[in-house]
């Protein structure tokens, strides 16, 4: 039997080389734009967090960004809370608005589809997190060609 003979891993090692970056750092050309959609349903998997932070990243590198809810997407931007709206029952709990807040108070863009928030998740636009515009489903596909029309970086996110 093969005995383990490395000496156990303590607070403060490093796991890997996390400063070596391999390719260029991109940065967006005057009026480049970006759009980040959202078609998953909050806390079911970290491709919606993960791709907040990668629309905050693109706003950081100049794009002027917007993140579009829809479907289920939706869900990542209604406001949270236990026992009242805004307290974190859990760590990790307000993630979704902590980020969605973080990346508007950048000057990123946030649309939610009313048709999802009110007729497939029961919500009213107060439930949305204060800066997200809400917007009629039509504009959903629109948003899109817009954005394709100006020839925009777009990251689809969706799951089942």
């Amino acid at each position: 039997m093969p005995a383990v003979t490395a000496p156990a891993y303590k607070k403060g090692d490093f796991f890997v080389d996390y400063e070596e970056k391999v390719f260029e750092d991109v940065q967006a050309e005057a009026g480049e734009k970006a759009l980040v959609t959202f078609h998953t349903v909050a806390f079911e998997g970290s491709i919606g967090l993960v791709n907040m932070l990668q629309a905050k990243r693109l706003q950081r590198k100049g794009f002027e960004t917007s993140i579009l809810l829809y479907g289920p997407g939706v869900t990542l931007g209604v406001q949270r809370g236990f026992p009242t709206i805004g307290d974190e029952a859990f760590p990790g709990h307000q993630n979704f608005e902590n980020q969605l807040t973080a990346f508007m108070d950048e000057g990123g863009k946030v649309y939610a589809c009313r048709f999802a928030l009110q007729a497939l998740y029961g919500h009213g636009e107060p439930a949305l997190v204060k800066g997200i515009r809400p917007i009629n489903p039509l504009d959903v596909l629109d948003l899109q060609l817009l954005h394709r029309r100006d020839n925009a970086y777009v990251v689809h996110t969706w799951t089942m």
